[in-house]
């Protein structure tokens, strides 16, 4: 399976391409899934089905990050982004998971939204670490600047479906299965901020 994902003298950056895309998938099939819950256990599959994908470019980037003596950028620097590129999706896949796991149903439209946001984040991010093969530092520092953007808004998304949750929904349960899956989403959220100031540190080294 990994000859079939990466061709024989694949670089670090292709393998950050990939990540990042397969992130972005998994980003999609969220918001999706947040979209039609009658779909929800398809979407959650896909989800899965990308986050394992995730483990695998993952681990192959860590296997030959061991055995490669001169690397393109900082070796903490590898390890880092291509760690947190992993988290996100995990994440992705951690509020999907729960999602199905809980028989949720009708989800709030801060859940579309904050799902909406994550994927256009997703999508920012996929764009900056394709930009950092040709070096164009300067369109990285413009999506990182987006990406905390994105991030802001994401947390008052968050905030405000917090507030409605415990405002509007009367049963006690179903406020802490909806506020597990926020949490979720509000953490990759996070992440994916994470990975914009591993960006910009890279920028701040090689410009």
């Amino acid at each position: 399976m990994i000859k079939k994902i990466f061709p024989k003298e694949i670089d670090f950056f292709e393998m950050f391409k990939k990540a990042s895309e397969n992130v972005n998938r998994g980003a999609a099939s969220l918001v999706d899934m947040m979209g039609n819950f009658e779909a929800a256990e398809t979407r959650a599959k896909e989800i899965y089905e990308a986050e394992q994908e995730g483990d695998m470019i993952t681990h192959e980037v860590m296997r030959r990050l061991n055995k490669t003596f001169i690397t393109p950028l900082d070796r903490e620097d590898i390890h880092a982004l291509i760690s947190r590129l992993d988290d996100v999706l995990d994440l992705i896949w951690a509020s999907a998971d729960r999602a199905v796991l809980f028989r949720l149903n009708n989800p709030p439209p801060e859940a579309v939204d904050l799902s909406k946001t994550l994927h256009e984040t997703t999508e920012i991010i996929s764009k900056a670490i394709n930009c950092l093969k040709d070096k164009k530092y300067s369109y990285i520092q413009e999506y990182c600047i987006e990406i905390n953007r994105l991030e802001n808004r994401g947390d008052r998304i968050f905030r405000e479906a917090l507030v409605k949750l415990f405002d509007n929904i009367k049963d006690p349960i179903l406020v802490i299965k909806w506020k597990e899956v926020f949490e979720h989403l509000e953490d990759a959220s996070d992440t994916c901020e994470d990975v914009a100031n591993i960006l910009e540190g890279i920028v701040l080294k090689h410009a």
